[in-house]
């Protein structure tokens, strides 16, 4: 029997996940990388970026961390090394063809009007079919050559944090070409080279916009280069409970929201009425753990001095994964005046900088930042030849990204998407889908009907819409990991509980190692 082709798009940690899982079943894994490296994002990052999670949230089950690296959380240079040492450990490298753009996929298989009539997820439930073939147009990035090739199944492993970057919309003649200055993306200054990057920013007035990791760390570099004499200007709509260490009052956070007892403080998806009710009577619980965290945040930072307290609780921050830590010192600029933090909940440029809704004089500056995140999503769904597959996966706009499991589209046959919804440990949860994904690739259990798959994605829209507000397109699984975890454990027939004994089971963080094996 001819051994089944994978097509895996993107070589950061979810493709070399999926590649390592695929390969443990048999399969032929084909891993498309336009960059001449493996890693993703951090492959590209800003000097001082380091990891966002404690390391023993942050690394593969079966590959621990090298006792080299002591630091709790490792810089930008560890962790690619890390991932690099992980590729070579399980010679995944030979897979991976480096510098190949994916152009598109065609879905070779039945008309559309057959499709939209199944019930079963590709007519049968199986994640193969005998008349069903994806045609991956892929594209030499030295040559410019273009080749096809015919795989049976398809993981997009692209990510949702580089690609196509989000730029905001503004009013005609009202964005950047009228500013006489210069304006990038954080995506343009981490691809710099550090001394680079230092000589770009030297000697002009930055304004960074945005509040997150990237802007947090840009705003560092700029101010460690110009110091004072000219001031880094952060700008920002909404503040967040970003944090100084993951210890609120001594207290490791992974006590407080990564044990079943934090989940049962939570209303789930398909919960039940007991969990439910429970989850309503300890609702005065679940408020108190949030102001513990928030207290100890306003204790160590001086975020009431600056106008900094979010009006949202560290509970929504959390389940919405834009939790961040704050660089060492970050404040300590702030205080010194080489770091001006300034809110704006609209803006637009001018000739001089930027001029900010409700106020006259423009944000004068020679450089504008746009520390504003990614378009995932579009860079998800442009990949698809057919428009049925980019309508099916671009969804309503009012609701999350239709994935069964955060994998699986129920109307996009022989197709998975591994790495795109987010959680507080992104590899973490890549690495136990890509296992769920295998067992599904070697047929150990099917899928249910795609209207019971459909119904338990609205459940999931339902809770992330609840918990995550404005950010609920995110499809962020942060304080419901467990919950999730157990899901894809009992599809796969693995005992969901892992830990021994009643109380290690109510009460110890779970993360990676837990998982090491079914």
């Amino acid at each position: 029997m001819e051994t089944r082709k994978i097509a895996i798009v993107g070589a950061g940690i979810s493709g070399l996940l999926a590649c390592k899982y695929t390969l443990s079943k048999g399969l032929h894994p084909i891993v498309f990388e336009s960059e001449t490296s493996i890693g993703g994002v951090w492959t590209k990052t800003v000097e001082t970026t380091k990891l966002q999670t404690p390391k023993p949230a942050y690394q593969f089950s079966d590959f621990p961390w090298p006792d080299s690296v002591t630091e709790d959380f490792p810089n930008g240079h560890q962790v690619l090394e890390y991932v690099e040492s992980y590729a070579c450990h399980f010679n995944l490298l030979k897979h991976v063809k480096f510098g190949t753009r994916v152009l598109s996929i065609g879905y070779d298989g039945p008309p559309a009007e057959a499709m939209q009539s199944w019930s079963l997820w590709g007519g049968d439930g199986m994640p193969f079919r005998s008349g069903g073939k994806w045609k991956i147009r892929v594209q030499d990035c030295l040559s410019l050559e273009t080749e096809t090739y015919e795989v049976d199944f398809v993981i997009l492993c692209v990510g949702r944090f580089s690609g196509i970057p989000n730029i905001p919309e503004f009013p005609p003649n009202r964005g950047p070409e009228a500013f006489h200055g210069k304006v990038i993306h954080s995506m343009d200054y981490a691809a710099m080279d550090y001394q680079a990057a230092k000589e770009f920013v030297s000697g002009k007035r930055v304004v960074v916009v945005g509040l997150q990791k990237s802007a947090l760390d840009i705003a560092m570099e700029c101010s460690t280069v110009n110091g004072v004499e000219r001031p880094c200007t952060v700008l920002y709509k909404t503040e967040h409970w970003n944090v100084p260490d993951y210890l609120p009052w001594g207290v490791p956070l992974a006590l407080l929201y990564l044990t079943r007892f934090s989940e049962l403080l939570v209303h789930k998806p398909r919960e039940g009425l007991l969990l439910s009710l429970l989850a309503t009577l300890l609702s005065p619980l679940r408020w108190a753990v949030s102001k513990f965290v928030e207290s100890d945040i306003k204790r160590k930072l001086p975020l009431k001095k600056f106008g900094m307290v979010p009006k949202h609780s560290f509970l929504q921050e959390i389940s919405s994964c834009a939790i961040s830590t704050v660089p060492e010192k970050f404040y300590d600029r702030v205080e010194e005046g080489s770091i001006i933090l300034k809110k704006a909940l609209a803006f637009r440029f001018c000739e001089d900088g930027i001029s900010i809704n409700g106020e006259v004089e423009p944000l004068n500056s020679d450089l504008v930042i746009l520390a504003t995140g990614f378009r995932g999503e579009k860079k998800l769904v442009d990949v698809f030849e057919s428009q049925l597959f980019k309508d099916c996966l671009s969804g309503s706009p009012n609701s999350i990204v239709p994935l069964y499991r955060e994998c699986i589209h129920p109307r996009i046959p022989q197709l998975a998407v591994i790495g795109f919804s987010e959680s507080v440990a992104n590899l973490y949860t890549s690495e136990i889908r890509c296992r769920w994904l295998a067992e599904l690739l070697a047929g150990t259990f099917k899928l249910p009907s795609i209207k019971k798959m459909e119904e338990d994605i609205e459940e999931w829209n339902k809770y992330m819409k609840r918990s995550s507000g404005q950010y609920y397109r995110r499809s962020c699984i942060g304080a419901l990991h467990i919950w999730y975890n157990d899901q894809l454990c009992r599809d796969i027939g693995w005992n969901p509980k892992r830990k021994g004994g009643f109380f290690a089971e109510l009460f110890e963080p779970y993360g990676p190692t837990d998982y090491v094996s079914p």
